[in-house]
């Protein structure tokens, strides 16, 4: 079925240097334009160089978004940076609704986050004679761009809404079609449940043309399923990075490990303690304090190894006493 437009939809998707938006820049900007009464929509792509105007610096992609999307920071190092597109991403933008795939929790943030950068560092320009007239042009251009006033379609939303992802539409995918009795008690559930993970079994078991990912009949396989992350503590405030090391996962933190906010600012575990977190995020904190306290008075009690003495005697002239 044709979409029954009476204004152009704007279809749009963002790769991106990572999924922090206050951090993260934009390396890749689609569009697809619908207008009413054309068969045919326009498309238009956009390859950035990701950068950061404060510090006058290219953002570097992360390894983990590189190897979704495939872009590595040299193969950006010729792309326009984001203020160089924005007049003509300005242009595609005017007078139309949006539309995207998850856009709402992400991409339409990050897109909005890049304009935002832009017109700070406009704003910075202006007492610069000689940036003063492209600095205010820039700024007439951004002030045309009001995302909150378009409408947001966002396909996931709707995917999600009509083909709901619960334990009863489980119930009807994988085993014959029917609503299980009793369902919302908790004995009824629980049944299901176990019916619902036997059908998977069976039905990935084998590798088919639309999907070739099978599972494992197998507790640990099937419990990493989606790459859930390792999660130290229930709500997921801290994890496990690549190198097994308890980390940060929220706030101004984000991304450095417990280690390391202990050495250098302890009173976040007391915030932590105080704060309004869970018991099992407390308690996991409470163990990792617990843990550096014992490795730091072990290492200051233990004998120093030989190559500590000969770097001590290295710098005192060859003399320890």
């Amino acid at each position: 079925m044709e979409l029954n437009l009476t204004r152009p939809l704007l279809f749009f998707d963002i790769e991106s240097t990572g999924l922090n938006i206050a951090t993260d820049g934009i390396i890749e900007l689609s569009f697809v334009k619908v207008v009413p009464g054309q068969d045919n929509p326009a498309v238009k792509t956009w390859k950035i160089k990701p950068w950061d105007y404060q510090n006058h610096r290219v953002i570097p992609i992360n390894p983990s978004a590189s190897e979704v999307n495939g872009v590595k920071d040299e193969d950006l190092v010729d792309c326009p940076k984001f203020i160089e597109v924005l007049p003509e991403v300005a242009t595609w933008l005017q007078g139309s609704d949006l539309a995207g795939f998850n856009s709402t929790k992400f991409d339409l943030p990050l897109l909005a986050e890049e304009i935002e950068r832009v017109r700070a560092y406009c704003l910075t320009r202006l007492a610069d004679p000689k940036a003063h007239d492209k600095a205010a042009d820039m700024l007439a251009c951004i002030e045309g761009i009001n995302l909150h006033d378009c409408k947001m379609v966002d396909v996931q939303t709707i995917y999600h809404h009509m083909e709901p992802r619960n334990l009863k539409a489980a119930y009807r995918f994988y085993c014959g079609g029917k609503d299980f009795e009793n369902a919302h008690t908790a004995e009824a559930d629980t049944v299901a449940t176990y019916e619902v993970l036997k059908s998977q079994l069976d039905r990935y078991k084998e590798p088919t043309d639309y999907q070739q990912e099978v599972l494992k009949n197998d507790v640990d396989a099937l419990s990493r399923v989606g790459g859930r992350a390792r999660n130290v503590d229930f709500a997921g405030r801290l994890y496990l990075n690549d190198d097994g090391e308890p980390t940060i996962s929220f706030g101004k933190h984000k991304g450095r490990t417990a280690r390391d906010i202990w050495e250098n600012e302890p009173s976040y575990f007391a915030w932590i303690e105080n704060g309004d977190f869970t018991l099992d995020t407390k308690r996991q904190f409470a163990r990792l304090k617990q843990q550096f306290q014992e490795e730091r008075k072990k290492a200051l009690n233990r004998p120093a190894t030989n190559d500590e003495l000969a770097g001590l005697a290295a710098k005192w002239g060859g003399k320890l006493f």
